[in-house]
């Protein structure tokens, strides 16, 4: 756990480093693509802090480079070939590097998969003088009781998502405010650590150094959501291509985060299967022609199967949308299920409000926000992220949710528990369910 804490204050300390320098690079390392884009920082808005405090700040920046390519090495989100992924990344990291007309040696990158588990912790102290000040918040963060998630797992994300002194609860800061008792729920995502490690050494033969990583449900929530969803609870559900990520928001802060291990490229193989054609002609059939919902219309209409194996009766096939949609939906379905399955577990019915937002490549499947709204309920709507200078009009669609997200998480961080001084020796889940416990008692 100390080495950890260490290595995180590291990351913070090369991406404030970075940061100063005003250029950083954002990597997307995706099941189906990976994606880098090259951020020039405006430093007039940054307000980072010392090292003892948090670097939460409002930087403004600008996209000035980006390229995506497709994945290769990369499976369920996580590298499992190791010299694909590298020249995979590398042709990223060059292309982008190209347009910006910039070398970049620091990287924040984000990936899904990695088996992610939440956390609800809680801490209390009383406050030693009648202010609260910062000592105050580092020791509340340690009295955090950490559960034993077991052995193989690192810590990726620990963030305070509420305050409450004495009988105040809902505080975002509660520094140089006076009160007695002062307590916190934190939320922490821990991951598996291979994972973790895997894609830091893979960066390092890159030759790039690693300013920090972050979970893509996570950035993706941040870049789909608007500012009421993030404030009165929302779940982003991000249907990628080896993984389906899903995250809930309350108060601007996630308090849960899962993955799904089926995406988009599961509905290709089924149709790739079923209809006995290359994954490459199934995934444009798909592109072109698939969806959900049958309409009257769909058995009319008939798609020509173009293959070259040399028998002319198999080249020559045809298939009706109508038995398309049958292939898809059955797995679309399944998806939904699953989705379903862990909103539920994490308790997510008892938020205030339960708007849920679809982002993604797969999830441009059309008919599919109806689908969604019958399994997982009424309140679905389809999300684009949030729009940021000089990103390229190619890039601003569902698929790139996660790549904005990153540029937020790099400009603009959010407290973490390592931004803190939190004594070596007082380190800090018990269920799903506390992840959100604070605010059905206090909301």
């Amino acid at each position: 756990m100390t080495m950890l804490y260490e290595t995180q204050r590291a990351m913070r300390n090369m991406r404030k480093a970075a940061l100063q320098r005003g250029v950083v690079a954002v990597l997307d390392v995706g099941s189906s693509k990976i994606a880098c884009l090259v951020l020039r920082i405006d430093q007039t808005g940054t307000t980072a802090r010392g090292d003892s405090g948090s670097l939460a700040g409002q930087a403004g920046f600008r996209v000035i480079g980006a390229a995506t390519t497709r994945s290769r090495g990369v499976n369920f989100g996580e590298i499992d070939a190791m010299p694909e992924a590298e020249r995979a990344i590398r042709t990223a990291v060059q292309a982008a590097q190209k347009m910006a007309n910039i070398r970049v040696d620091h990287v924040i990158a984000c990936f899904s998969g990695a088996a992610p588990r939440s956390y609800g912790l809680a801490g209390e102290i009383e406050v030693e003088d009648q202010a609260v000040s910062e000592q105050d918040i580092s020791r509340v963060l340690a009295a955090c009781d950490v559960p034993d998630y077991g052995p193989g797992r690192e810590v990726l994300h620990a963030q305070p998502v509420n305050f409450a002194l004495d009988h105040r609860s809902g505080l975002s800061d509660p520094r140089g405010q006076i009160g007695h008792v002062l307590s916190t729920d934190l939320h922490m995502l821990t991951v598996d650590a291979t994972a973790v490690q895997n894609l830091a050494y893979c960066l390092k033969r890159c030759d790039l150094e690693l300013a920090g990583v972050a979970s893509s449900a996570y950035v993706t929530g941040i870049s789909s959501l608007v500012e009421d969803e993030q404030e009165l609870g929302a779940a982003c559900i991000d249907m990628g291509g080896g993984t389906t990520g899903l995250s809930i928001f309350m108060k601007k802060h996630m308090i849960y985060a899962d993955t799904v291990r089926m995406g988009g490229d599961h509905v290709t193989s089924d149709i790739s299967m079923a209809l006995q054609i290359p994954a490459s002609h199934a995934e444009r059939i798909k592109t072109f022609y698939g969806g959900v919902v049958a309409t009257g219309r769909d058995d009319l209409e008939r798609i020509e199967l173009k293959s070259e194996t040399g028998d002319w009766n198999h080249d020559r096939r045809e298939v009706s949308v109508a038995e398309l949609i049958g292939i898809m939906r059955p797995r679309v379905e399944e998806i939904l299920e699953e989705v379903r399955h862990r909103l539920d577990a994490a308790g997510f019915d008892h938020l205030p409000s339960q708007q849920i937002v679809l982002t993604g490549g797969a999830s441009q499947i059309p008919g599919l926000d109806g689908l969604a709204s019958r399994i997982l309920g009424q309140r679905v709507r389809l999300g684009r992220p949030l729009r940021v200078h000089g990103l390229p009009q190619a890039a601003t669609g569902p698929g790139f949710a996660s790549s904005v997200g990153m540029c937020l998480f790099a400009a603009r961080p959010q407290d973490e528990w390592w931004d803190f001084e939190v004594p070596i020796d007082r380190y800090p889940a018990k269920s799903l369910r506390r992840a959100v416990r604070w605010f059905k008692d206090n909301w």
